[in-house]
């Protein structure tokens, strides 16, 4: 519900930045992890299709607890690749990055079920359970170690996030809620070896596991998705201040010696693209084919530009050059801001670059 409701308000701008398409992908591993944890923990009568233990165990449980930690990598890697690095996460960067989330998990399950089930995990009829054996729980436990640690390191990157965006404080929170997770698992997997055959343990495990992976979703978008339920435009307004004073402006670079705004710098071969720009210098906004295709993070996470002109009053004098409505009026025949060429007069009043 907390999901939909999201994508049901994308436009509003504080869910928008929040990254929902990877956010989405993250709670979808949720529900297959779940899905592999009916059967290691023993929720369903193992016979038939269910006796597949590999299947379920590996590529469900194993897999998508793997898939949910790298992805949620991912996330970060972006934060800090804009926030940290001053580069663009586009498109093609998400692209990359779910390649590689791919390729890294599911080679990691193709060895596991390539090597004998006797050293892995198998089906003991007898019992109608999964026997995993100790190498495999520990081997399996330790990259998920290995995973939240990188994880940590990416979060302590983001220590100087800007405000408007709470990143930091959402991720030293998630982070906390893993790591409880963590040593739960940890704990119950190598000292508890049979947890599966006491009810009121397998219950436990799997009711912690749920609980630590919504929880994780509803840190991610909860506090603005709350925000526009129940103090919509207020926050808003409250938020572009904010992500003008210390947002964009540091992040972006959006005013530079050069002249040039960050969003020309990130056109890997031509300027052309503000040939095409119409700046309404007493209107209402900004009209830019470019700014619409070249944005910090593709089409999900950071689109600010594209709503500036909405309903939501605001003090534009505050944003960083490249995001205001009403940018300075240059002198005609002088260069513009936004790049070499000249401003010429319109037959309605209007300068168009």
């Amino acid at each position: 519900m907390l999901l939909v409701y999201a994508w049901c308000n994308y436009n509003y701008r504080p869910i928008r930045a929040k990254n929902l398409t990877w956010t989405t992908l993250i709670y979808c591993a949720t529900v297959l992890w779940f899905i592999g944890n009916l059967v290691t923990n023993n929720h369903v009568r193992l016979v038939g299709v269910w006796s597949n233990c590999k299947l379920w165990i590996l590529w469900f449980r194993v897999l998508f607890v793997y898939v949910f930690a790298t992805m949620t990598i991912v996330r970060f890697y972006a934060l800090d690749r804009v926030f940290n690095q001053k580069k663009p996460f586009t498109r093609r960067s998400s692209l990359v990055s779910g390649a590689v989330v791919i390729v890294f998990n599911v080679t990691y399950c193709l060895v596991n079920q390539l090597i004998s089930s006797s050293l892995t995990l198998e089906y003991v009829p007898d019992m109608e359970a999964c026997n995993i054996t100790m190498a495999f729980r520990i081997a399996a436990i330790s990259i998920q170690w290995l995973l939240w640690g990188a994880c940590g390191v990416l979060i302590f990157r983001l220590r100087n996030i800007q405000s408007s965006f709470n990143e930091f404080r959402e991720s030293v929170a998630i982070f906390l809620v893993i790591i409880g997770l963590l040593t739960e698992t940890s704990v119950t997997n190598l000292y508890y070896q049979y947890y599966i055959f006491e009810k009121k343990r397998r219950i436990q495990k799997t009711y912690v596991d749920v609980v630590a992976s919504v929880l994780v979703i509803w840190l991610f978008i909860g506090y603005p998705v709350y925000k526009s339920i129940f103090d919509r435009e207020s926050y808003e307004q409250m938020w572009l201040e904010r992500l003008a004073k210390d947002g964009p402006g540091n992040t972006y670079d959006c005013s530079n010696p050069q002249g040039t705004t960050a969003y020309a710098k990130m056109d890997e071969n031509t300027d052309s693209g503000f040939n095409n720009s119409q700046v309404n210098y007493n209107g209402k906004g900004i009209n830019s084919a470019y700014m619409n295709n070249h944005r910090p993070f593709g089409d999900d996470p950071f689109n600010i530009e594209s709503g500036m002109s909405t309903h939501v009053p605001y003090n534009d004098n505050l944003l960083p050059m490249a995001l205001r409505n009403n940018i300075h009026n240059p002198l005609l025949n002088s260069p513009s801001l936004f790049g070499g060429n000249y401003s010429n007069s319109h037959p309605d009043g209007r300068h168009v670059i």
